[in-house]
């Protein structure tokens, strides 16, 4: 079995199967996806299809981010749907348009409604580690936290849990195309939508596979990751075919 955590895929349809065909989750594995799987990419209905399909396939535990409370938020007017139009949600609605032109609610499938509202979760946590969307305050239990912490707080304002357990987080991009790590905690959103990379790490190996929307692959560990910024591109691979 593994432990295999996904960052923010953010509509990159193309990457996450890419990435699923290089890291071939099975049925022991348990798969962490990090949130923010809508908006600002192209694909965000293909995006939760993977998602939906996942759940019969492997132990997938999907985590909420913050723009898919936006998403739900803008669709039960609970916020003004044009300032989420701003943020990325212009690509997600028209995602489910088959014109790929018209903005409408009516298009939305009812499923990845569902998906989102009631079977997300807004943390996960095993024996060593802690599994949020943004981030989480240090003195507080998974339990406890707000959603201010777990949905919007910066990478830039995490410490030391008190559990002892690292965290492991998407939210904050890393533009540089690299995982942020921390001795306490990682940072995996690696800004595949804009020239960025999608982030997959493997918990007990520390074993990184990264794809973007060419269908590139690389793959390090999470230590040579700390040093890629600063030595230079790590090697690339196109995938058989």
């Amino acid at each position: 079995m593994r432990t295999l955590v996904i960052g923010d895929i953010h509509g990159c349809a193309t990457a996450l199967h890419t990435l699923l065909e290089a890291v071939c989750p099975g049925r022991e594995d348990v798969l962490i996806t990090l949130g923010d799987y809508v908006d600002r990419g192209p694909d965000s209905k293909n995006v939760l299809d993977t998602l939906i399909s996942l759940e019969s396939q492997t132990q997938l535990k999907p985590i909420l981010g913050n723009h898919e409370i936006l998403f739900l938020d803008a669709m039960a007017r609970r916020i003004d749907p044009e300032g989420w139009l701003r943020v990325g949600g212009k690509e997600t609605i028209l995602s489910y348009a088959p014109d790929h032109a018209t903005l409408s609610w009516e298009n939305v499938t009812q499923a990845h409604v569902e998906f989102l509202s009631e079977r997300c979760l807004r943390y996960y946590e095993d024996e060593t580690h802690l599994y949020v969307h943004a981030n989480a305050n240090s003195v507080y239990s998974l339990s406890d936290q707000s959603d201010d912490w777990l949905f919007w707080t910066r990478f830039e304002d995490a410490f030391p849990h008190v559990s002892g357990k690292q965290i492991i987080c998407g939210h904050t991009a890393q533009k540089s195309g690299y995982p942020k790590v921390k001795p306490f905690a990682i940072c995996l959103d690696t800004w595949v939508y804009g020239q960025g990379w999608l982030t997959s790490l493997n918990v007990e190996t520390g074993e990184i596979v990264q794809t973007n929307q060419n269908s590139e692959i690389r793959r390090f560990s999470i230590h040579e990751s700390q040093q890629a910024p600063s030595t230079g591109t790590l090697p690339i691979q196109l995938p058989p075919g």
